[in-house]
């Protein structure tokens, strides 16, 4: 029984619990023996149900991090060892003229360059070192450099800024890593047909046809400023801050364009790929019901594309708005649209509020959007390790004694079949 099933079960079995209470009441009377005896049982289906439920969405949440294909190993083990000793840190220090042990790092930086056939620009850093960005020592208003500078520093209290939460590869993306040349992914687009014939009659010969999808290099990176002082003296560790920030930022940037895209030299999300399936609630938007969350999930099942990591992707607008709305109006005994804390209509459901949550239509503004789909077919390639160029001499830097960091990496993502995701794109959330 699958976790939707699960649920279904669970939320008939209270509505009977529900009912035998709510006659009781409107009768003015305590529960008979055999109301309480059934309501008893039902408590206990109910219990039941519940644990059942926590065992399966444990099991869903394990299995759809497990469909990622992981981007941090090589199958080199020796190699993989020693990438996870790479200190990002030394290798910034190193490539500013500091004198420090960089050895492991420049050696690294080569094999990498090697497997990939591309010199790098600066350093190659391999994607499995990344786990912050320390901008300085002097006291900004955004969070002290300074304050990671010893002087009975209680690192262990370190309070990282909240950043939105990472969701594309926990819902079960496919990835691809060590491309070189331009991608091109064969599909499906038609199944041969069959059909019944008389006796001694001919078969109609029909083809499969088949399509492809293409996938180039695009790139994103970002340019930080790390003070000098901050690169030799610092606790708590350091380390664990730049690889924390510098991670934190690029993969925010690969879910942006995942869910949207589109924009100059970006690749196409899924909000921007054409083809997906479309349901609208209004001429300028409107509240979500459960009619078009219905809708939603029936754009995937009339493509048999219900299949896969299905879930729903919402920013926590629309949850909250879904937490307050009724399935039937009027009527509580129905609950509400979102009654479960991660997981919509008995499907997984995640939030980030790199959904957009300022579309238009017409004269409707800010409108959210509500994706469903199965994320295993939304492919993500890799053509680059992390490459990161230390320039000690940019001006600003040089005069304050720092260097300057440009962090780049180069990927690009594609929706595989454009059947598998649908999106409401015109919620009203106020």
């Amino acid at each position: 029984m699958n976790l939707r099933e699960l649920q279904e079960k669970r939320s008939i079995t209270v509505a009977e619990m529900r009912g035998i209470v709510d006659k009781a009441e409107a009768e003015k009377r305590d529960l008979t023996a055999d109301e309480t005896a059934r309501f008893d049982t039902l408590k206990a289906e109910a219990a039941k149900a519940e644990a059942a439920i926590q065992r399966q969405a444990t099991l869903d949440e394990l299995e759809r991090r497990a469909a990622g294909t992981p981007i941090t190993s090589t199958g080199d083990q020796t190699f993989d060892d020693e990438v996870r000793q790479f200190s990002l840190v030394k290798a910034i220090a190193a490539a500013s003229g500091m004198s420090v042990d960089a050895g492991r790092e420049r050696e690294i930086s080569a094999e990498l360059e090697r497997r990939s056939g591309r010199k790098a620009q600066g350093i190659l850093v391999p994607m499995a070192a990344l786990e912050q960005r320390v901008l300085t020592t002097a006291l900004p208003a955004d969070g002290a450099g300074s304050n990671l500078v010893s002087m009975d520093h209680r690192g262990d209290l370190f309070v990282d800024a909240l950043r939105q939460r990472l969701v594309i590869r926990r819902l079960g993306a496919r990835v691809i890593s060590g491309l070189v040349g331009n991608l091109e992914i064969p599909n499906l687009k038609g199944s041969a047909s069959s059909g019944w014939v008389a006796e001694n009659a001919a078969l109609t010969a029909s083809d499969p046809k088949f399509g492809s999808i293409t996938m180039s290099p695009k790139h994103a990176g970002g340019i930080v400023e790390m003070s000098r002082q901050m690169l030799m003296q610092s606790s708590p560790d350091v380390e664990t801050l730049v690889r924390a920030d510098l991670s934190a930022v690029l993969a925010e940037a690969v879910d942006k364009v995942a869910i949207v895209g589109g924009g100059s030299n970006e690749p196409s999300g899924i909000l921007s790929t054409s083809g997906i399936g479309d349901v609208a609630i209004g001429a300028t938007g409107g509240a979500l019901t459960w009619d078009k969350i219905n809708d939603l999930m029936a754009e995937l099942e009339v493509e048999n594309a219900d299949e896969g990591n299905l879930a729903f992707l919402t920013n926590a607008k629309v949850r909250n708005a879904a937490r307050k709305a009724l399935k039937v109006s009027g009527d509580a005994s129905g609950g509400f649209l979102w009654a479960e804390p991660n997981a919509l209509a008995g499907y997984p459901a995640a939030v980030t509020n790199l959904v957009p949550s300022d579309l238009t239509k017409s004269t409707g503004t800010g409108l959210s959007a509500l994706i469903f789909g199965n994320f295993s077919d939304l492919i993500l390639g890799f053509w680059s390790e992390l490459d990161l160029l230390v320039n000690p001499y940019e001006s600003t830097a040089y005069a304050k004694g720092n260097v300057s960091v440009r962090a780049m990496m180069t990927l690009d993502l594609a929706v595989r079949h454009t059947e598998s995701f649908a999106a409401i794109k015109d919620i009203t959330t106020a």
